[in-house]
């Protein structure tokens, strides 16, 4: 039985990881807009809402189909590293890895950019209808999260010692907000309203007004304030000392969002679209491909045997992400080869009754796997080349949904921009994204630290289109184990035996830490898989006896799913009840 009902309609569904995300894109629906509309309203409240998880200096993949087209189209909003990126620099500087958080790690910020791409080629709103939510609530101010409240204490003595732009923003009296207080960023406002007032000095003209936005962002006044600052600034991180980023405002300038066609597999009697290896979508379908030839639905989700089989496919293809994804543009990705039965079919011998405790790429086609160097990987997770703790503080995502009358289907996982990446720039109320934290001081790396390259990173947004009449989009945060728990949810929504999607994503979750992890300090945990404690004692019992490394989590711990789907002209919407957080909304 699921914890909340599914909801159905036949005019919209928005599904979001915040209610007052959900809320917003749903008045967009209500006000004639359609999915594309609510998409950026919800998103840009997500901004506003959830700091700690995302902001405008962020990034997002959005993978989408329009109601009159059949294609389905991916729209990267990931930003590069800057021009100026130099492994040799920063090596020079006594550092074997990019600290996770400070000026090193910045890349140009790409989820504004994206979200006005979308609004101009696909929306019908204002530039004002949409962005008048977001400006509200950031001026007005909201209920603020516990989790949000938790992650400015846990930075409070950083901003205090270092981070004073953050310190401005973020703290009152030198004191952290209280989670459930009402809290508000009025110079976020103001950059808001500023972007707004300049675009609507384009004239009456929608899209010249959104573009202008556009513009504003990326060469006017943000593009400057970004550039003074980090040009100017240097800024302590996690390495421990203080450094100077190579973020300008010529990067902003030269960067745009750029439309792509997806990656797809055939799974059943289902198409299921990601995007490409800039992030980690195809181990999605790397995942799908190894276990399609096992009859799951003869297995117990819950059995020992079904979380085995899911983890050791999620082993292998997570191995494939660290050896060869990264930027197409720059490296030759032998995604084909990833993606056919015939590589399948051998990576599947590997699956063994006992749990592998190796990390093992292939050769898709030939090509030789890459490995970072050891000495900078420690099996226990507990040190970093640097000698350093891990972060405690966790670097997580958002994620919404829509789908519309009118055939529409959006999904999207922002994320980045975090307020505890990068101090907040001076006049402007928000941070820039630390992505390229995921890049490797190794030009033979698939996502190496050089110039106007995209980080691989864990974004990962689906839509899945079933016996060409039933579409579904979904995702999740949660950084490398976004492809875990989304794969789960799929599986189980793919039986529906007289299930839903609220059904499909309340169900007990589990994932495994067996991979590189894609964040600073890049640890890897070697045959670690953790599971929710609705799974039964036997199940438990049975994971330890195949040799995994099982660690029992709170019961409704593990993941943040959002999902919403059309069928003809039912249309439908699930949310995550895990975090208290996570709303649909629909009518």
């Amino acid at each position: 039985m699921a914890t909340r009902p599914e909801i159905a309609g036949s005019f919209g569904v928005v599904s979001s990881t915040h209610w007052l995300s959900a809320a917003t894109g749903m008045s967009m629906l209500e006000r004639g807009g359609n999915a594309f509309d609510a998409a950026v309203a919800a998103a840009l409240v997500l901004q506003v809402v959830e700091p700690h998880l995302n902001g405008p200096g962020g990034d997002v993949p959005v993978i989408f189909k329009t109601g009159d087209s059949d294609k389905v189209r991916v729209l990267c909003g990931q930003g590069v590293t800057p021009e100026a990126a130099s492994i040799e620099k920063v090596v020079s500087l006594g550092l074997r890895q990019i600290p996770g958080t400070g000026a090193l790690a910045a890349v140009v910020p790409g989820a504004f950019g994206a979200w006005m791409r979308l609004l101009d080629e696909y929306g019908s709103l204002s530039i004002e209808e949409v962005m008048s939510p977001a400006i509200s609530y950031a001026r007005s101010g909201f209920r603020l999260l516990d989790q949000a409240a938790r992650t400015i204490e846990a930075s409070r003595d950083l901003f205090l010692s270092h981070w004073k732009t953050s310190a401005e923003i973020y703290l009152i009296g030198g004191q952290a907000p209280k989670g459930g207080s009402v809290w508000r960023n009025e110079v976020l406002a103001n950059t808001y309203e500023r972007i707004l007032r300049e675009a609507k000095g384009a004239g009456g003209d929608r899209s010249a007004q959104i573009r202008r936005a556009s513009e504003v962002f990326y060469r006017g006044f943000v593009a400057e304030a970004i550039d003074e600052f980090f040009s100017k600034e240097s800024i302590y991180d996690d390495s421990g000392t203080t450094n100077r980023g190579f973020l300008t405002g010529d990067d902003l300038a030269k960067w745009s969002p750029a439309l792509e066609d997806p990656v797809a597999v055939r799974y059943r009697e289902a198409t299921v679209y990601k995007t490409g290896p800039w992030g980690q979508g195809p181990v999605f379908l790397q995942q799908l491909k190894l276990l399609e030839s096992y009859d799951l639905d003869d297995l117990d989700v819950l059995s020992d045997e079904f979380v085995h089989l899911v983890v050791e496919a999620a082993k292998l293809a997570l191995a494939d992400r660290d050896a060869f994804y990264g930027d197409p543009l720059f490296r030759d990705v032998p995604l084909q080869d990833l993606l056919s039965t015939r590589y399948a079919d051998e990576r599947r011998k590997l699956i063994a009754d006992a749990a592998s405790h190796l990390h093992r790429p292939g050769s898709p086609g030939g090509a030789e796997p890459w490995l970072p160097s050891s000495d900078l990987l420690y099996e226990d997770g507990t040190k970093t080349a640097m000698g350093l703790p891990p972060d405690p503080i966790s670097r997580d995502t958002c994620h919404l949904d829509v789908t519309d009358r009118f055939g529409n289907v959006v999904s999207a996982t922002p994320s980045g921009g975090w307020l505890h990446g990068s101090p907040c720039v001076p006049g402007l109320g928000f941070s820039i994204s630390t992505r390229a934290q995921m890049c490797w001081l190794d030009e033979r790396s698939p996502s190496p630290y050089l110039g106007g390259r995209r980080p691989r990173t864990t974004l990962s947004p689906t839509l899945v289109i079933r016996d060409n009449e039933e579409i579904a989009a979904f995702g999740t945060p949660g950084g490398d184990q976004q492809d875990q728990w989304t794969l789960t949810f799929f599986l189980r929504y793919m039986r529906r035996q007289g299930g839903d999607l609220q059904e499909a994503i309340d169900a007990p979750s589990f994932h495994t830490h067996h991979m590189i992890s894609s964040f600073y300090p890049r640890e890897i945990k070697v045959g670690r898989i953790d599971v929710e404690g609705r799974f039964s004692d036997a199940t438990v019992e049975g994971l330890r006896l195949r040799g995994h490394d099982v660690y029992v989590q709170g019961p409704w711990s593990l993941g943040r799913v959002c999902a919403v789907s059309r069928k003809g002209e039912l249309l439908t919407g699930g949310s995550d009840p895990r975090q208290n957080q996570a709303y649909t909304v629909g009518r």
